[in-house]
């Protein structure tokens, strides 16, 4: 049951100008009210300083030094990100940060090129304060071989807030996982990312008809101080 909703075209999404008229026509079944439940939990993905490698520039300037940077993207979404976790920290909300496993005996893409020394500490703005969950995964699930269904529900979560990288990645992982385990999922828009802003664009579009509320981070704070 969501505690705060808005209507389905409250927001204008990414995908919007990359899909038509028969696209939207397919996935009208979907349509459907979108919100948050009474008991949320911000879910923070792999904010560690790999991702944000090379500074705020494209991703395919920087792909040969940083192969696993999101460059600019990243770098866009530190705003929305770090507006998320305060509200979350003011209100008492439950944060739980998500994070490569320091043990690296597996790994969660096939992609080469992974950084060592300071890569996987998290970045400083979006750092776990004291009290806060960290559950380390070496997929790119968060739910997978970890313990963060238990945590969630030692925490009586019933909905988990995504923001974090990447948006094709390890936060579609998450959300689909999150999504299996019954659990209501919103995915703030501008607060995810990736390498790539057209795989960034159609995996949110998938996500928010099929497992997710994909919503604006100003969409998703007015829902939340709604509650």
């Amino acid at each position: 049951m969501l505690s705060s909703t808005v209507p389905w075209q409250t927001d204008r999404h990414c995908w919007e100008d990359i899909s038509d008229d028969s696209m939207r026509k397919i996935y009208t079944s979907y349509e459907r009210p979108l919100g948050v439940g009474p008991r949320p939990a911000v879910l923070a993905i792999d904010l560690y300083n790999l991702v944000f490698e090379g500074g705020p520039h494209a991703p395919e300037d920087l792909c040969q030094q940083f192969p696993s940077t999101c460059g600019r993207y990243a770098h866009a979404a530190l705003g929305p990100i770090t507006e998320v976790l305060s509200h979350a920290r003011a209100v008492g909300m439950p944060v739980v940060h998500i994070t490569a496993s320091r043990a690296k005996t597996l790994s969660a893409t096939n992609r080469k090129g992974r950084g060592g020394g300071e890569a996987y500490e998290f970045h400083p703005l979006c750092a776990p304060k004291p009290g806060e969950a960290i559950i380390e995964k070496e997929r790119a699930s968060a739910f997978y071989g970890t313990q963060l269904v238990a945590e969630l529900v030692r925490q009586g979560i019933d909905t988990v807030i995504v923001i974090g990288e990447s948006t094709s990645g390890c936060v579609r992982a998450s959300v689909v996982d999150a999504y299996s385990n019954g659990f209501h999922v919103a995915v703030v828009e501008d607060a995810v990312f990736d390498r790539s802003w057209l795989n960034h664009c159609v995996n949110l579009f998938d996500m928010h008809h099929k497992y997710a509320d994909v919503l604006s981070s100003e969409t998703l704070l007015k829902l939340l101080v709604r509650r």
